[in-house]
């Protein structure tokens, strides 16, 4: 694992600079398709998920289009209907009756309270989606994504005995802090880690 770390620790290096980048220099609508992204990731795969994004962007229907119309562009995710839906109820609350993403966000003291307000707050979100959008937008390194390509790997390191069928908080929690004292046992930061098991799943270095 070692050898890949280093393999592609430049990349993500370079990655973790645009995420950063995102909340230093985004205005909302980039900051909501980030959100919108994270929402069609949900049994879907990443690349399919923001290849509908730039389209959703560039036509603008992921800020203008009603769930039907945003439904017609989602062929290549799962549940296209429901994530529809879901772009549109956050759409509503964060544009027209909040402060917006950043000054919500902002308000937050610590990147936890940030992700368990987004989980009891926007619908289609949990805590593996929250993680990934926080990560996204910047917060880097203390939050663990746990999706299959990074649960699979944590059973072959032995450090979960078997891959739960379920996620709930508690058991989210108690996986990612056996997979934060592993990355401190191994000397690769958690940030760093999920890109890791990423590439030796998917043989690239992505959101």
């Amino acid at each position: 694992m070692l050898d890949t770390y280093n393999k592609i620790k430049p990349d993500i290096l370079n990655r973790i600079i645009k995420f950063k980048s995102v909340w230093n220099e985004a205005d909302e609508e980039k900051l909501f398709q980030e959100l919108a992204f994270c929402l069609l990731t949900p049994q879907s795969k990443a690349q399919n998920a923001w290849e509908t994004i730039i389209k959703l962007t560039e036509n603008r229907k992921l800020f203008e289009g009603n769930s039907a119309a945003i439904a017609e562009d989602m062929n290549l995710v799962r549940f296209r209907n429901n994530k529809a839906g879901y772009i549109v109820r956050a759409r509503e609350m964060f544009f027209y009756n909040s402060k917006g993403i950043r000054k919500k966000l902002s308000e937050l003291t610590s990147v936890s309270e940030k992700r368990n307000w987004l989980v009891k707050n926007v619908k289609g979100i949990g805590y593996k989606e929250a993680s990934h959008y926080l990560r996204n937008i910047g917060f880097v390194g203390n939050l663990a994504i746990l999706d299959r390509h990074i649960l699979k790997n944590l059973k072959i390191y032995n450090v979960i005995n078997e891959i739960p069928k379920s996620l709930t908080f508690d058991k989210y929690i108690r996986i990612e802090n056996k997979m934060r004292k592993f990355s401190k046992e191994i000397n690769i930061s958690l940030g760093f880690l999920d890109f890791v098991f990423w590439y030796k799943e998917t043989g690239e270095v992505f959101k």
